[in-house]
């Protein structure tokens, strides 16, 4: 996708390796909701994309040319409360995360998502929505190789008691560590593999989250205008305010997970490595993919073979202990 993954390799290579095939939506599909920080309204569509293209963002209230943003690393213009992309000419679309994280999941590698304002909707405040979407328009093959960026070394990017990091692996998975001055939430962990499905299964629902004094805060200051109990999870002292409770005990480390799935796609392709954050955020996650980067040697773009992806999809859960692997070797 995008400008990362280099020179396209020629027919004969894909053969010779049976390669994955890249994957688009088979039609389009619209959609409304809340923006999560104006409050607005906004219409949006889900379409295919031509391969090699990549996911791509159209502003559709935005007149000429300079409406597009493509969804890499290298268009992160702001990490506060949420990820933003933003193009040459000034444009911005904000609250991609989840919706990345649902095509990480559903593994599109080509869409053209189209928006009539600033900011992606947050539906319920998790990925259901968007998986729930692209599964109706449905998923075709495409007649181009699926591309991998495969972890070579360590890297990792440390911001106070915030740690994010990658390391070498087969397929792909993830740890996670948060806490939270809040009973509710307090320590949680999770360690996951995301073959078989399991971003579906077990992350996807998970919705983002805040305490209500801190809500209060940022809507008083013009923040979360459009957050309601509809597409978050809101805690007050000792107890969830949402009537229906949580969707999984640790629902809170799960969408945080979550958010770096969605954040990772950003590198252009799927990445072949094992995922640590301890305390960290979209801005650790974009630091993380601009340091893999700048070194040459800490990654690989290359084909991803069928029989790779077929052990893949055979690892529902990653049982090591991702935080020890990484700091022993960083």
């Amino acid at each position: 996708m995008g400008g990362s993954i280099g020179n396209h390799k020629s027919a004969k290579r894909v053969n010779s390796i049976n390669a994955v095939q890249q994957k688009t939506l088979k039609s389009s599909i619209n959609c409304a909701g809340i923006a999560l920080h104006s409050g607005n309204k906004v219409s949006m569509v889900l379409g295919p994309g031509e391969p090699d293209s990549g996911i791509v963002f159209k502003r559709t209230d935005i007149a000429g040319g300079g409406a597009y943003i493509p969804a890499t690393w290298e268009r992160v213009v702001d990490t506060n409360m949420c990820t933003t992309l933003g193009n040459d000419d000034g444009v911005t679309i904000g609250t991609v995360e989840h919706l990345m994280a649902a095509l990480a999941g559903c593994r599109i590698d080509n869409a053209t998502i189209e928006v009539n304002g600033p900011e992606i909707p947050i539906m319920d405040g998790s990925s259901w929505p968007f998986m729930f979407l692209l599964e109706c328009a449905g998923i075709v093959e495409q007649d181009a190789p699926r591309r991998v960026i495969r972890i070579k070394k360590p890297v990792k990017v440390m911001d106070g008691g915030s740690v994010a990091s990658l390391i070498p692996g087969n397929g792909f998975s993830l740890a996670f560590e948060i806490e939270f001055d809040s009973p509710v939430i307090s320590r949680q962990s999770i360690s996951i593999g995301l073959g078989n499905g399991a971003f579906k299964k077990e992350l996807a629902r998970a919705r983002t989250f805040g305490l209500l004094h801190e809500v209060e805060q940022l809507q008083a200051s013009g923040m979360a205008l459009g957050g309601s109990l509809d597409n978050a999870v809101v805690i007050s002292g000792g107890r969830v305010l949402n009537e229906d409770g949580l969707r999984y005990n640790d629902e809170f480390v799960r969408h945080k997970a979550l958010d770096a799935v969605g954040d990772l796609y950003l590198a252009g392709a799927p990445i072949i490595g094992h995922f640590s954050g301890t305390y960290s955020g979209h801005a650790a996650n974009h630091r993380l993919l601009q340091k893999l980067f700048a070194d040459k040697d800490s990654c690989r773009h290359d084909l991803f073979p069928a029989d790779e992806a077929e052990a893949d999809d055979m690892e529902v859960a990653w049982a090591g202990d991702l935080v020890s692997s990484i700091g022993a070797t960083a």
